[in-house]
């Protein structure tokens, strides 16, 4: 079957085979920031924007997207490092493994919600498996990231977000 999307602002027509799943379409389109790690839906490892909104690219058929637009980290670049760097700083990428997923949906939660609260934060990323950092490591980089963005801004910051 033919489809065609938008892969990081870059126009795809392509024959796929309707079965194919759509973190497959993108690793083949050179994507490999989208992994593959637990092939049930449940590590957050594989999450991609549909129409910017976050979904598990492990869980869609590629023929469903269809006339989208899709973007992954490697269509974020600027955004995903300068955010990443919070992340970094506070050892949270001890295998690097989770990373991308994880700035994926912290990256759709500020989308959302540009200043959450500690609950907020853990709520929305519940989804996401990290396997040798203990989340501590992120939430306390994107608590960091969360300052230093109202800093940047000339907003005056608590002491708890």
């Amino acid at each position: 079957m033919q489809i065609s999307i938008v892969l990081n602002g870059k126009k795809i027509q392509e024959e796929i085979e309707p079965d194919l799943l759509l973190i497959d379409f993108v690793r083949k389109h050179g994507c490999k920031s989208v992994k593959r790690g637990c092939e049930t839906s449940g590590c957050g490892l594989c999450t991609v924007f549909l129409d910017d909104k976050p979904v598990l690219s492990c869980s869609i058929l590629a023929a469903r997207v269809d006339g989208h637009k899709v973007t992954t980290l490697e269509g974020l670049k600027e955004e995903a490092e300068e955010f990443g760097v919070f992340i970094a700083d506070q050892g949270a990428e001890q295998c690097g493994f989770c990373n991308p997923g994880m700035i994926m949906n912290a990256l759709a939660l500020f989308r959302e919600n540009e200043f959450p609260n500690e609950e907020e934060i853990k709520e929305y990323l519940a989804g996401n498996l990290c396997r040798c950092s203990g989340y501590e490591g992120q939430l306390r980089g994107i608590q960091n990231f969360l300052v230093w963005k109202k800093e940047k801004r000339g907003e005056e910051v608590s002491c708890k977000l």
